[in-house]
């Protein structure tokens, strides 16, 4: 039951912010996440896209997703994101779960 982590940034202080990205991958694989996609610049194809990151996770369920969300190593990492950005996130299913 694949599940996927959409976050849209906005990051206002980008050195503090480096030290969220410095620790992020480490954690993230700990938990079976995956980084499927980081874009700086997404080409607005419809609507306001007001936010300078996007960022895409692959997680094998939402189980693992939880677990690495509400793990102490992000839990600890997560402040340095609060302190210099703001972000809107959605956990998605997989394409396969949709209808369930």
């Amino acid at each position: 039951m694949t599940v996927y982590v959409v976050a849209k940034l906005k990051i206002n202080d980008p050195e503090t912010y480096a030290k969220y990205s410095d620790g992020f991958m480490d954690i993230l694989t700990r938990y079976g996440g995956k980084l499927l996609s980081v874009d700086d610049g997404a080409e607005v194809i419809e609507g306001d896209w007001p936010y300078n990151r996007t960022v895409l996770l692959e997680f094998p369920d939402k189980a693992d997703m939880q677990a690495w969300y509400n793990s102490p190593e992000y839990r600890d990492l997560v402040k340095h994101r609060y302190a210099s950005s703001t972000a809107e996130i959605a956990l998605i299913k997989g394409w396969q779960d949709v209808e369930n």
